[in-house]
Formats: structure tokens, sequence, C-alpha cells
């Protein structure tokens, strides 16, 4: 099973992968760009994934339920709110992002190719 780490370790991805366990955050967005740099192939619908937290534990499986292949202007405000990380408008969350991946090196425009993905909780481990 491969995994999804959201955020940078620390304080975001804790932030994160509450929203995602509250039910709050059902969908992500990824640069293309780290795909290939990472040579890993695009998530497929149906494709289950382990959400790790910073310490590479499983804290839940995740199921695709969409993926899709667009331009960062092309985003849709449906994808954005259903990240759930509390953006009152699209540019809101398009600024949010934008920051996000120049402090990571990557500075990003409207034609930016990105993967949305859509998911679902279909596990937790028993602790």
């Amino acid at each position: 099973m491969r995994a999804m780490e959201l955020g940078t370790p620390g304080g975001l991805r804790a932030r994160l992968n509450s929203l995602v366990l509250a039910g709050r955050k059902t969908a992500t967005t990824g640069l293309l760009a780290e795909y290939a740099e990472e040579t890993e192939g695009l998530e497929y619908v149906g494709e289950r994934l382990a959400l790790l937290d910073d310490d590479r534990r499983a804290v839940a499986t995740l199921e695709i339920t969409g993926v899709r292949r667009t331009s960062f202007g092309e985003i849709t405000w449906e994808h954005a709110l259903a990240e759930g990380e509390g953006d009152a408008t699209l540019e809101e969350w398009r600024d949010g992002h934008r920051r996000f991946w120049e402090r990571e090196g990557t500075p990003v425009d409207d034609s930016t190719q990105v993967v949305c993905l859509a998911f679902r909780v279909v596990g937790t481990p028993a602790r």
C-alpha cells in the first residue's frame, strides 16, 4: 500500500490529518512535477493509501474517490472547499497554496500543473 503525507511535518501535518479524521478534509492538491521527481505514478480511483503522521505511522486508510489533473488556475471552488482548511473563497485558498509551495521552493502560477485528489477514510488503526 502506498502512503500519503499531507503538508509538512509538524503542526501543519497534524492539523491536516485531524481534519481528515474529523471528516472535514476529503481532498488535497499536489504538484504534478513532484510525481515526476519521486518517479511515482498518479493515484487511481479505488486505490487505498495509508495516511501517515510525522513518525510515518498510519493514522488512517484512505480510498481515492477522484483524480483530476489540471492547471492551478482551473481548480474549482468545490475542490478547494473539500480540502476543508477553512478558506472562505477560492482566491484565499489559492493565495494560501501559492505561499505554501513558494516556501517549499516551488512557486506556482495559474499554468502550473497539479493533481487534485478526492478521498474518503475507510479505516483507522486500532489503538
